[in-house]
């Protein structure tokens, strides 16, 4: 396992490091003061499983930063960690996409237990945006209510794994397929949504009546 942490704070970057070695012995974790050198890293290091990101950093916000991993690595999904516990801000980071948002305040049991359910394929909409959060709509056609264009029958296959929280590599075990024709497939289904990240496309599946393991319809 390898986890990014982007905080301009070193005794913040070094106390997450020791919190998350409670994961896995075996885990790598990288650490970035800054946006500009997180983004090298993560173009660096394509096998990252999740990253977790301070919201307020000396070179660009948590959204402007959301929208930058969307954009380049719509793949990996993004936990935000802020000082700030403001409703709005929860629902905005989750509205652009972040796979799940924690205060700095918070327990590092309910951190450890955040970035579990993520890298499973999970998403956590903290309680006091839950609400809002679930009913908001993303941005694009396919988010919105309209159906997308169809899926093809392999895709709409990869969809219902991506449901069920399993990852490319494991996708590609189950389905017999290269990682590569799974990757292929995933960035069709974000573009059938009209959405930027997998976590986007889940949400928005949902909402179309998918459902793990079939479609509810």
């Amino acid at each position: 396992m390898k986890i990014l942490v982007v905080d301009d704070h070193a005794l913040v970057r070094e106390g997450l490091r020791q919190v998350l070695r409670g994961l896995d012995e075996g885990l790598e974790v990288l650490d970035a003061p800054d946006c500009r050198r997180a983004f090298v890293l993560a173009e660096l290091h394509p096998d990252l499983d999740v990253v977790l990101l301070d919201y307020h950093l000396p070179d660009m916000n948590g959204l402007a930063a959301l929208d930058y991993f969307a954009q380049h690595h719509p793949e990996l999904p993004i936990i935000i960690l802020s000082g700030s516990a403001s409703p709005q801000t929860m629902r905005r980071v989750m509205d652009r996409g972040a796979a799940g948002f924690v205060t700095k305040s918070g327990l590092s049991s309910e951190l450890l237990s955040v970035v579990t359910l993520v890298m499973a394929g999970g998403i956590y909409t903290p309680p006091d945006c839950a609400a809002d959060t679930g009913a908001a709509p993303l941005q694009g056609s396919g988010a919105g209510g309209q159906a997308p264009a169809l899926l093809t029958r392999r895709q709409e296959l990869v969809l219902l794994e991506l449901l069920d929280g399993l990852t490319n590599r494991q996708i590609s075990v189950k389905l017999h397929l290269s990682e590569e024709t799974v990757k292929n497939h995933v960035t069709a289904i974000l573009r059938r949504f009209d959405v930027q990240t997998r976590t986007q496309a889940v949400l928005a599946a949902e909402r179309h009546g998918y459902v793990a393991g079939g479609r509810s319809d």
